[in-house]
């Protein structure tokens, strides 16, 4: 099989399926969907979703994320971050842009004022 371009790259997309349970890094090129529990950290080039079902401990860096679930950690978003009403964070949330609709629960410090790259590791 010969090397993909950029452009097929980008539109992949990735799921990790409820009742599924992954410790360590995954790094993806384009959007990815958790459904299942990821315990460490996820870094893609696209967005980030959280399924209601979803849940990740540890550290989320994307360019944008749309969260249903539960999230517990680190949020790094290049972008826009959406938290859906049946979302529940215990985060340090980075993002360009939030928007949280009625009934989501948010428990931590957001930081809207720097780009990801400028942002302090942990």
């Amino acid at each position: 099989m010969g090397a993909t371009t950029n452009q097929e790259q980008l539109g992949r997309n990735n799921l990790i399926g409820n009742g599924t349970t992954l410790k360590g890094e995954i790094v993806a090129t384009g959007d990815i969907r958790i459904d299942g529990t990821i315990i460490g950290t996820v870094k893609s080039t696209g967005k980030v979703v959280i399924g209601q079902q979803g849940v990740v401990e540890g550290e989320i860096i994307c360019n944008s994320a749309d969260i249903s679930g539960h999230a517990k950690g680190t949020i790094r978003v290049e972008e826009l971050t959406s938290l859906k009403s049946t979302s529940r964070l215990e985060v340090d949330l980075y993002t360009k842009q939030l928007f949280i609709e009625i009934g989501a629960i948010f428990t931590g410090k957001c930081d809207m004022t720097q780009k990801v790259a400028e942002m302090p590791k942990k």
